[in-house]
């Protein structure tokens, strides 16, 4: 596969909002020397109450426990992608699975994404390449965000790319080179607070808008000692639990509070960090706005007006919004496969800039 200028990879994704397994179809191609995608066809599969509950958990159970979800996890991921395949009769060359990430602690030296790369490769007959993650820990990097290469190579067109997903993570140009990181939370702690109310999400922002946010709890979270890091930096659903939704939890505010409290912060500090970039460049700052967030009016309408009047923020087409994570892990594997550059020092703090990912199967068979 080395000489091939075209690819088509089915990627898989499944966040930390909970909502289920994302799969797009993407088709790469090699042009002078520039990327070109799209994305034919693509689809979610929702992760059902059970599993939202056992994934919700799953911090708290046996190591046993874990293992054994991290195999059921994988059979219905496996399931799932072959469903895909089979409807829109699809000729992938391989998957490229980033799995759900359970525990993010590179400051103690792990990552940990379940989703078992052996049980979907079993049954939907394809070659898989997974744990993108776990190498750039073991060299001393944050294991994340892995998207910036894709932001690098695929949208170049915009100054930064800032994703809305259940955490928010911005990737830009810097001094030369590109970087990113975490900024903070985004829908994780909204969607857990409308789930109390039988919905998966806010949608459009309603509940929020019905609430006011609390602003003793507002200031104390603005001043959580992540936001003063330097980058790299990056966070887990540990971490948002602990810092953000109990200190909500112990408020005993309304749901619609705690939802509008969450989001104005997370519209805070995402604005903050736009800012700080587009400030050191004249001219307008586009930002491309991707993730379930960037359908969410009310926090969009939040973040525009906590931002400078130089930024600009673009939410692309729906399928681009939705998607645009499960089509730069394809296309992580399209570089991992031809034993390119996918993961960056710049961005993640590891040793050395390398080609993450592990192949589970043959690549001459998926051919």
């Amino acid at each position: 596969m080395k000489g091939q200028v075209k690819y088509q990879v089915i990627g898989l994704m499944s966040g930390t909002s909970l909502d289920g397994l994302d799969m797009a179809y993407c088709e790469f191609s090699l042009e002078d020397g520039q990327w070109q995608f799209i994305i034919p066809v693509a689809e979610t599969q929702p992760y059902n109450e059970v599993w939202q509950q056992k994934l919700g958990e799953i911090t708290e159970v046996s190591g046993e426990e874990l293992i054994f979800t991290d195999r059921d996890l994988g059979v219905w991921m496996g399931e799932a992608v072959k469903e895909f395949i089979n409807k829109y009769q699809l000729k992938p060359d391989f998957i490229a699975s980033h799995g759900h990430t359970v525990f993010h602690q590179p400051e103690k030296g792990i990552t940990y994404q379940m989703g078992n790369s052996f049980a979907i490769q079993a049954i939907s007959e394809q070659t898989v390449i997974g744990q993108f993650r776990n190498y750039d820990v073991a060299i001393g990097g944050q294991g994340a965000p892995l998207v910036p290469i894709g932001d690098q190579l695929l949208f170049s067109d915009y100054d930064a790319c800032l994703n809305l997903g259940g955490i928010a993570n911005l990737s830009t140009q810097w001094q030369g080179k590109r970087i990113a990181y975490d900024i903070g939370t985004a829908n994780m702690v909204m969607n857990y607070f409308a789930q109390q109310l039988g919905q998966s999400y806010d949608v459009g922002g309603q509940i929020a808008q019905q609430g006011e946010p609390n602003q003793s709890l507002l200031a104390s979270l603005n001043q959580l000692p992540y936001y003063r890091q330097p980058f790299p930096k990056s966070l887990g659903y540990e971490w948002v639990h602990q810092e953000i939704i109990q200190p909500l939890e112990q408020e005993n505010l309304s749901i619609a509070d705690a939802i509008t409290t969450a989001l104005h912060h997370a519209a805070y500090q995402v604005a903050k960090d736009v800012n700080t970039f587009a400030d050191e460049k004249t001219g307008t700052f586009r930002v491309l706005v991707t993730g379930g967030g960037a359908f969410n009016v009310y926090f969009m309408d939040t973040i525009r007006k906590n931002c400078s009047e130089t930024v600009e923020l673009v939410v692309p087409d729906k399928k681009t919004v939705a998607f645009k994570e499960a089509l730069v892990f394809a296309f992580l594997g399209v570089l991992r496969v031809r034993n390119e550059i996918n993961c960056l020092q710049s961005v993640t703090g590891a040793q050395y800039d390398h080609s993450a990912g592990v192949i589970f199967g043959n690549l001459d068979h998926a051919q």
